[in-house]
């Protein structure tokens, strides 16, 4: 590694990683714009590695390369919606786009998108997730880069749980060196919302649980009562109780965060994976057994109780459709959606097209659907969502294969760790917009590329 002319690209890579969510999680022009011309210039730089051919495509790029062309067919299709098209074809792709430009008095530039400058927008961040994925696909290329970028991300998660629990219980109440005038008594790290803090932690501390599972394989099988004692003191002061530790500090974080749909994603998830990691892979132990219960019962009967997870319990209990109004804004979104079922309104258009819906009871400005699967049903239609249905679960099935035919810690731990990461976010966006905010975008995106690098990475067998 030491040696790899992609060696500085690979810590600038992990350096951006860190960096996206501190700005408000990059849900800023300003913030977005530095995302885009970081991974720009990182993508220039490998490529011309690459032209003097000193560098290669990886096998785990090579085994995704359906899963970047499902990608690039996504970035086409958002072009095709802000580039002016023939009349007589908008009519037969969404009719009421065609009205909307008509009633404008813009025919001449009618485009899909009803707000193609905000698809343009959209455009360009998901150019900048196709180059993340991409990226580390190519530059994680042996198991050092593998454990360096996992811990990146969970310092990284570690960072904002313990900034966030130390503002809320301080009652500093700072986010990115601004006070805060938004969730107050509730942790959110330098994210604006309590929600996409919690989806961001969902994600790392599913990397942390990988890595706990990839060092179950150096425990000792010796009884002895001595050696039993000296490798209980070597596991106090190991990496493995950092790890365990920081994930420690994760929850309180979850829990702080007072996030109904957070907390409940992350335990469903974790339960759902431990299952599938128990019954499909072939190398499932004991301790791995142990290693799951333990982070159940320590997190939720503990850490949970000890640091307020009754008010979470509390939030659940209240939660009702006179309380929430999501339940009329998903109503009417699928109204939106039945109109422009096709072909959508325009990625990022949601905000626009909306009021037009919404009915008088649903109070304030909704600038997102509060449900990813939703937003992206009325922005890019049907041919959108099976784009990104595609990318994910094509993903998702590729990581639980790596974990059954897997012998190695590390890949079983890191495919655990997309499986786990994947299905949090699944969850969690019934009810939210994770995957509207760049930082857990990205982040989302590079759990999709760990299934194809635990699958691939070191492997014998030709993919």
């Amino acid at each position: 590694m030491n040696t790899s002319p992609d060696k500085r690209l690979f810590y600038a890579f992990c350096v951006l990683l860190v960096w996206l969510p501190l700005p408000l999680a990059s849900n800023r022009p300003w913030a977005w714009s530095i995302m885009e011309i970081w991974v720009g210039l990182i993508f220039i730089a490998w490529c011309w590695l690459f032209f003097q051919n000193k560098v290669v495509i990886s096998k785990s790029c090579y085994a995704a390369r359906y899963i970047l062309v499902f990608f690039s067919v996504w970035l086409v299709y958002i072009a095709l919606q802000i580039i002016p098209l023939p009349l007589e074809l908008i009519k037969i792709l969404s009719p009421l786009s065609l009205e909307h430009w008509a009633s404008v008095g813009k025919t001449a530039q009618a485009t899909i998108s009803v707000e193609p400058k905000i698809t343009q927008v959209s455009l360009l961040l998901s150019i900048s997730y196709f180059l993340i994925f991409f990226l580390t696909l190519v530059l994680v290329t042996n198991r050092r880069r593998l454990k360096t970028l996992a811990y990146t991300l969970v310092c990284s998660g570690l960072f904002q749980a313990v900034y966030g629990a130390v503002m809320t219980m301080s009652n500093w109440e700072y986010g990115f060196f601004i006070k805060k005038t938004l969730y107050l008594g509730v942790a959110t790290g330098t994210f604006v919302n309590r929600n996409h803090l919690a989806g961001y932690l969902e994600m790392t501390m599913a990397i942390g649980i990988g890595l706990l599972i990839a060092s179950l394989a150096t425990e000792s099988g010796v009884t002895t009562m001595k050696r039993k004692l000296l490798n209980l003191f070597r596991l106090l002061l190991s990496a493995k109780a950092r790890l365990r530790l920081s994930l420690v500090m994760m929850v309180i974080a979850l829990v702080l965060t007072h996030s109904r749909m957070g907390n409940t994603a992350f335990f469903v998830s974790l339960f759902i994976t431990g299952v599938i990691g128990l019954v499909f892979s072939k190398h499932a132990t004991r301790s791995m057994v142990v290693l799951l219960v333990s982070l159940v019962i320590i997190d939720i009967l503990i850490v949970g109780q000890w640091f307020g997870f009754e008010k979470v319990q509390q939030r659940l209990e209240q939660t009702s459709a006179i309380s929430e109004n999501r339940d009329e804004v998903y109503q009417y979104g699928l109204e939106q959606w039945q109109d422009y079922r096709v072909t959508g309104a325009g990625l990022g258009s949601f905000y626009a097209v909306f009021p037009k819906y919404r009915g008088v009871d649903v109070i304030g400005y909704n600038r997102e659907a509060h449900n990813d699967y939703l937003q992206f049903a009325t922005e890019t239609g049907v041919i959108g969502l099976v784009l990104l249905a595609l990318i994910t679960l094509v993903s998702l099935l590729t990581a639980i294969l790596a974990h059954y035919r897997r012998r190695d810690p590390l890949m079983r731990g890191m495919s655990f760790a997309s499986i786990m990461g994947i299905l949090a976010i699944l969850i969690h966006s019934t009810v939210d917009f994770n995957l509207q905010i760049p930082a857990n975008a990205a982040t989302f995106v590079v759990l999709l590329a760990l299934a194809w690098i635990s699958l691939c990475l070191g492997a014998k067998n030709k993919i």
